[in-house]
């Protein structure tokens, strides 16, 4: 049985579940649930805080876990991440009031407040900063204003939080983050945890692209073609009327309305697109 850790609660609670979902693996109906047995897929998964998951991960307890990077990284627990997931981007950022310090360079003798500080600490100890950092649970951005903090370091998604609060944002971002799937440090390969991938790749591919299928004369194909080339190659089958060929390939979604305005200048009829629901590449 596949142990796996998903987030209870928090930004990448509802994003993760859904990705479960169009990979085909039951789902809790009830938020108050936190173990869930999905027999017929051998997964059993367990419903965490987010800043908990690395650490069970890590530990061997459970197999694999869905986490933010900056979870996973503050953590320091024994876990690596293995599949981005492409949802949950943020960025660890310092901020201060603004007329205050401008660069990482002048935090010499600051103090920093963060959730971050297994981010934070080593982040400045490998820029020979010599600042205090202060961990804080919940709302840093009020750390300054109360005298706590000289500078904060705090997960940015549009800023508008810290602009709310007086602050502006400096320097550069401290970390990257997403949601990943992390497993223990070292761990062999596992074929249970193979198809897991698998399964989450395709799900993220088939968010990426969608099919075309479009009727276009034979002497164009070439052409045509080179607008939708596909991963492999694009599927083409003669039709009923001489002379036109029917053309099926996978495009990228956000490319899909510009290919079909090609597409139709060059001679395409009957262009469609439809979205992939599941795929194995």
């Amino acid at each position: 049985m596949l142990r796996i850790a998903v987030p209870n609660k928090g930004a990448l609670s509802e994003p993760a579940v859904a990705m479960l979902h169009e990979a085909g693996y039951r789902q809790r109906m009830d938020r108050r649930e936190l173990v869930l047995l999905d027999a017929e897929n051998g997964v059993e998964f367990f419903f965490l805080r987010p800043r908990d998951i690395a650490v069970y991960v890590g530990s061997g307890k459970l197999d694999v876990g869905v986490t933010g990077r900056d979870l996973l990284v503050d953590s320091t627990a024994d876990a690596e991440e293995i599949l981005q997931l492409g949802f949950g981007a943020s960025t660890l950022r310092f901020a201060t009031r603004p007329g205050g310090v401008r660069d990482v360079a002048e935090f010499d003798g600051l103090t920093v407040a963060t959730s971050f500080d297994g981010v934070v600490a080593p982040y400045l100890e490998r820029q020979g900063i010599d600042a205090s950092v202060v961990h804080l649970d919940g709302a840093v951005e009020t750390a300054i204003k109360l005298g706590v903090a000289d500078v904060i370091a705090d997960v940015v998604e549009t800023g508008t939080t810290l602009r709310n609060a007086g602050l502006e944002v400096i320097g550069e971002p401290v970390l990257e983050s997403e949601a990943v799937v992390i497993r223990r440090r070292g761990e062999g390969e596992d074929p249970r945890v193979a198809q897991f991938l698998r399964r989450l790749q395709g799900v993220l591919v088939a968010r990426r692209y969608v099919m075309m299928d479009y009727d276009i004369r034979a002497e164009l194909v070439e052409q045509a073609v080179a607008l939708t080339p596909g991963l492999e190659s694009p599927t083409v089958s003669p039709l009923h009327d001489q002379g036109w060929v029917a053309v099926r390939s996978m495009v990228p979604t956000r490319e899909a309305q510009r290919i079909m305005d090609h597409l139709y200048d060059l001679g395409a009829r009957a262009i469609l697109t439809t979205h992939i629901h599941a795929c194995r590449l």
